[in-house]
């Protein structure tokens, strides 16, 4: 269960205001070290998952950045410490019935029916990435139904279908822009682009998710497993 505030927030909501108004307020500006998961855990009397649950959803946001081996900064002036909130524009949506490498990585039958979420993520007006999002159809009814143009996907299977995320593995590398991915990025035909294959899992350890995301950014290839 996710561990709730004295106000009836979530703590790592909290945690995560506390952030954005040091931001906001010139405390802390870009390229500036956040507190570790470690200091925060300590700081704000957490565990250490609810630290890194914080963090990790600021990441997404494009608010700060985490650099694996050297901490967490705050991300440069075109990203979210302008103001600019990430936001999500829906390039296509529906439920299929023929992936069965995606429906195994879920541990699905082959013939599992997925929920499919195509979508392009902006810091304002500015597109970062495009994201295909996969999910048991049967486990999440009404999901393509539901607002993500500007709420969050994990906050719906968090607050709508009771799902607490935990950690994501995550395999990384380079790949060239197509050209459907170049114009909905904005980039040149065959610009390296970051590659990222998640598989997010509950706080069970169930996989609940598979997304296919695709970064303006290049590295090389590596595994994380990142804890939400």
């Amino acid at each position: 269960m996710t561990p709730i505030a004295r106000n009836g927030q979530p703590t790592y909501k909290r945690i995560q205001n506390v952030i954005r108004r040091r931001i906001e307020n010139g405390q802390l500006m870009p390229g500036d070290v956040v507190d570790s998961e470690r200091e925060l855990a300590k700081l704000h009397k957490v565990s250490l998952m609810t630290a890194r649950h914080a963090l990790a959803d600021l990441a997404r946001e494009g608010i700060v950045e985490r650099r694996r081996g050297a901490g967490t900064y705050v991300a440069p002036p075109q990203m979210a410490s302008r103001g600019l909130v990430a936001q999500s524009n829906i390039i296509s949506s529906g439920v299929l019935d023929d992936e069965p490498d995606i429906a195994a990585r879920l541990s699905l039958s082959a013939a599992s029916h997925l929920t499919m979420i195509e979508r392009v993520r902006k810091a304002g007006d500015e597109p970062f990435a495009l994201e295909s999002c996969y999910l048991s159809a049967q486990e999440f009814p009404g999901l393509i139904a539901a607002s993500l143009e500007r709420g969050s996907l994990f906050s719906t299977l968090e607050n709508r279908y009771g799902i607490e995320l935990a950690y994501a593995d995550e395999e990384i590398d380079v790949t060239a822009a197509d050209i459907k991915t170049a114009e909905l990025l904005a980039v040149p035909r065959g610009s390296p682009l970051l590659r990222m294959r998640q598989l997010i899992y509950t706080n069970k350890g169930k996989a609940i998710i598979y997304v296919l995301g695709l970064y303006r950014s290049g590295r090389h290839t590596l595994l994380i497993r990142r804890f939400r």
